[in-house]
């Protein structure tokens, strides 16, 4: 079990790194993290490399029995690479360059860039390729992150029009799917075909998600080549892996996609950021472990793990006392193995001046030293629990290309893809039930329930896939717009409303409203005389074998459901019409869980209980996640409190 802190000895002087390694030690950590931001360090100029500086670094921490994860120095490249080839340098939509300085500035389509990176990395790879103490390299930085995933120079222009090429058999063939007879956009030849830069109104839908899965791919297949170097190149003891930033529903490529040739997956789990005047809620850091975990199907590494406040220029909240623990125990509790913290010491110069350690600027060890400290003692007491398989019984499914339809055209103003995640996993989460959070093209057999949000494109392919898994006995939950598109991103012609999902549905859709960001309607279950919400969209529903849980209740469409519910074959579907409000969900997912005899548990808001087994024993992760005392099976649980707590089956 690997427990440590992002390490960078390069930014303190020589005198230091003794200290700073004794500090460490203290803390009871056996590794630490180095390199992913010291391109020039290494090739001060073209051609010379010199690592004797972390020949050094690792020398020492050889002394004191301390592992090493190597990161290659691709997101920041040295400024005389820029100087000397500026067309590696990437541009936004409006045509500028973004200019050396800051990170990730770089064209992925850029074969002089890819040239170098391959360089550097194989350099670096080989040098380091029988040091004992790296048994990890980490791929770059952050992929994507921060706008990097998007360019729109000359280069990616020509690549996307090349990549369009291997995709249509012809120009013919592009035109027809893509419908361009509208608006007089018909090419001649694949050369004419624009990129979505700025234009008056909006370019063609099927042309946006085209340039989406090209940027994908464009961001891919650097990873994958610099992988390739590393994979050859390294010793046999070491893995590679990269690391996954948050907001990566945002992003312009596909994480699977992007980790697959890796050995395990790491997260950088920051649950607050500069100018938050709060963390985000519980259950949207609880989705982001569980998104991580299924990227490869199995437990992962984080490898910056919040500690102090954060941020570049504005700062954000400062955790409380033991909430970053708590944090540390949440991540651990959903399938984190291992874990360093961001960062030992806080920078002094930089832009990062604002983004506080686990030591400050004053170089004292207090509370948040004490801190680390406490989780790595308590912790390392669980490995084997920690790397124990989750067997979750519901997923959550999602596909990128979905997102970045979506994004195409967002149809509501009150349209968020991660909200309306969150808005399905909730229910589940509030009752503690273990999820798993996959890519669409997963094997769904080993799961009772596949909960699936807000999805346009649904072709047949992928229809029969649900069709069999109801059949045989799953729950299916869909939200609004399910099945609207095909994938060029067109509307289906002649199909109604579910489209290929209508028979499992049970139901067919006429008309459709959006709503504005803060419009909502009023929708009653006739059973029960209870009334709710409903936010963003409203499908009126038309009920052909489903049964009406909730209909809208206002002058026009009383007659048409917002939400129903359908069995089909030994299973049940769901059909949620809008963005329905917690209440509603709560109390289908309460149903879901007691009907199929999945796991939940029922506690406190804000106390969150995950479930481990291991040799038939249970260990619940306690996470107070509130600022009140709270209680778990008549145990104090102070607040931001976080404890394994041990049971039995």
């Amino acid at each position: 079990m690997y427990l440590g802190v992002d390490y960078y000895p390069e930014h303190w002087p020589k005198e230091m790194m003794k200290q700073d390694i004794q500090g460490i030690k203290g803390l009871g950590a056996n590794m630490v993290r180095i390199g992913e931001f010291a391109w020039h360090l290494m090739e001060k100029e073209e051609g010379q490399f010199d690592f004797s500086f972390f020949d050094e670094v690792i020398a020492e921490l050889k002394k004191e029995g301390f592992s090493v994860m190597f990161g290659t120095p691709t997101a920041t490249f040295p400024a005389w690479l820029a100087n000397k080839y500026p067309d590696i340098l990437s541009e936004d939509e409006n045509g500028n360059v973004r200019v050396f300085g800051g990170r990730r500035q770089y064209c992925f389509n850029s074969d002089v860039y890819r040239k170098y990176s391959a360089i550097i990395t194989q350099k670096l790879v080989e040098h380091y390729r029988d040091e004992e103490a790296i048994v990890a390299w980490q791929i770059d930085n952050e992929f994507g992150h921060e706008g990097s995933d998007m360019c729109y120079c000359e280069q990616c222009h020509r690549g996307f029009q090349s990549f369009l090429k291997k995709k249509y058999n012809s120009i013919d063939e592009l035109n027809e799917r893509w419908g361009t007879i509208f608006w007089g956009q018909t090419y001649n030849e694949f050369t004419e075909i624009p990129i979505p830069k700025p234009t008056i109104t909006t370019h063609n839908p099927a042309l946006k998600l085209a340039w989406a899965r090209f940027r994908s791919e464009s961001v891919n297949s650097y990873a994958h080549e610099m992988t390739a170097i590393v994979h050859d190149a390294k010793g046999s003891h070491q893995r590679v892996t990269t690391n996954v930033s948050g907001g990566f529903f945002g992003k312009w490529f596909d994480h699977a996609e992007n980790v697959k040739t890796m050995d395990f997956v790491s997260y950088d789990n920051y649950p607050v950021w500069g100018g938050l005047e709060k963390p985000i809620a519980p259950s949207a850091i609880a989705m982001a472990h569980d998104f991580n975990r299924g990227l490869l199907d199995k437990n992962y590494w984080i490898v910056e793990e919040l500690m102090g406040a954060q941020g570049h220029d504005v700062i954000g909240y400062l955790p409380r006392p033991n909430q970053a623990k708590m944090w540390s125990y949440q991540a651990f509790a959903h399938g984190c193995t291992d874990m360093l913290y961001f960062r030992w010491r806080g920078m002094t110069k930089g832009a990062e001046q604002f983004c506080f350690g686990v030591v400050d600027h004053d170089n004292r060890y207090g509370r948040k030293y004490e801190e680390v400290k406490s989780v790595f003692t308590d912790i390392s007491q669980y490995e084997n629990v920690l790397n124990s398989e989750i067997q979750a019984e519901i997923a959550i499914i999602y596909d990128y290309n979905n997102i970045w339809s979506w994004r195409s055209q967002q149809q509501s103003a009150g349209f968020d893809f991660t909200v309306e995640l969150l808005r399905l996993y909730e229910p589940f989460f509030n009752q503690n039930a273990s999820i798993d959070v996959i890519p669409v093209d997963r094997d769904f057999a080993k799961y009772k329930v596949i909960v699936v949000p807000v999805l346009q494109l649904i072709d047949e392919k992928l229809a029969a896939r649900f069709r069999e898994f109801a059949e045989n006995g799953g729950t299916l939950i869909f939200s609004y717009r399910a099945g609207l598109k095909d994938s060029d991103n067109n509307i289906y012609l002649g199909k109604t409303l579910p489209g290929y999902i209508a028979d499992i549905t049970g139901i067919e859709i006429y008309e459709t409203e959006s709503l504005s960001s803060t419009q909502t309607v009023e929708i009653v279950n006739d059973e029960t005389g209870k009334r709710a919400e409903l936010s963003v969209w409203r499908d009126l529903i038309t009920p052909k074998t489903a049964s009406v849980l909730y209909r809208y209740d206002d002058e026009f469409y009383r007659s048409s459901a917002a939400v129903t519910k359908n069995d089909f074959g030994k299973g049940t579907v769901y059909y949620i019409g809008g963005g329905v409000g917690s209440d509603v969900l709560n109390e289908i997912a309460s149903e879901i869980l007691e009907t199929r005899e999945i796991w939940h548990l029922e506690t406190s808001e804000d106390l969150e209980v995950y479930r481990r087994i291991l040799d038939g024993e249970e260990y619940f992760f306690v996470m107070n996640h509130s600022s009140e005392k709270m209680t778990f099976r008549e145990e104090l649980v102070p607040p931001f409190a976080s404890k394994v707590i041990k049971g039995s089956l």
